[in-house]
């Protein structure tokens, strides 16, 4: 793989993990019920680091000369993450996170191996480390899930 092609995986990542924040923000604060208040305050507890994962790529970007994507680049791809019609849907919301981790899985597993690739050790560990923190919140959606369809 090429340099170009580490930054473009970048430059995707770094629009993702801010339509993230804004979705989870949104999410946060649309969702109604006694029910939806464990999930609200995962999310809010969420928005910080994924806003951090979007600051160490955004930095890293411009330690490879390279200048993170403003807002005229952005480019929207979490259809399922979007709020609710029913603001009582929380296995909605929780099911879109779920497709959204995946997708941020699935990116940072292919920037390590791109970065691999171009003998980039500093993003694949970059990659490697943001890796772990999606795993981590798709462990603990899947968990919300069980506890939601097992009622």
């Amino acid at each position: 793989m090429s340099d170009s092609q580490v930054t473009d995986i970048l430059k995707r990542a770094y629009g993702d993990e801010l339509e993230t924040v804004m979705n989870y923000l949104t999410n946060s604060i649309v969702l109604d019920g006694v029910r939806a208040e464990e999930i609200k305050d995962s999310l809010q507890e969420d928005i910080q680091e994924e806003l951090g994962h979007a600051r160490m790529i955004g930095e890293r970007l411009k330690q490879l000369d390279e200048r993170p994507p403003g807002s005229e680049a952005f480019e929207a791809r979490q259809g399922t993450l979007q709020p609710p019609e029913d603001t009582t849907n929380v296995i909605g919301v929780i099911e879109g996170v779920l497709d959204a981790e995946e997708d941020a899985i699935e990116t940072y597993r292919s920037l390590a191996s791109a970065a691999r690739e171009a003998d980039d050790l500093v993003t694949e560990d970059l990659a490697v480390t943001i890796l772990a923190d999606e795993e981590a919140h798709r462990t603990e959606f899947r968990g919300y899930r069980k506890e939601y369809t097992n009622d």
